[in-house]
């Protein structure tokens, strides 16, 4: 039996979005799934200094200030390693994209 040439591509054409799918969902079961990466902008505020005069301030709120601006300063520390390490890894990336 004969089949004319319009409907040998019909039929083609009709299958052609069910490999699209097949292609597809292999690719998600087995593909490498990449991460996206967002450039954040830190603005840094100029600290406020406040002087206290005739004022007592306890030695335990003391301390509990020191250590809350010990901590603050070690997590900026991270935030700027990890944006550096962010950068490097884009510039990494944007070589290997050119080459």
């Amino acid at each position: 039996m004969a089949y004319s040439e319009t409907r040998i591509v019909i039929g083609g054409l009709a299958h052609v979005p069910v490999l699209i799918f097949i292609a597809n969902f292999i690719k998600g079961k087995f593909g490498i799934k990449t991460e996206e990466t967002k450039d954040t902008v830190i603005k840094e505020e100029s600290v406020k200094i406040i002087e206290v005069k005739d004022t007592v301030v306890k030695e335990g709120k003391a301390e509990a200030i020191k250590e809350i601006s010990n901590k603050l300063n070690s997590i900026e520390q991270k935030a700027d390693e990890v944006y550096e390490k962010v950068k490097k890894k884009k510039k990494y990336k944007n070589k290997k994209k050119k080459k």
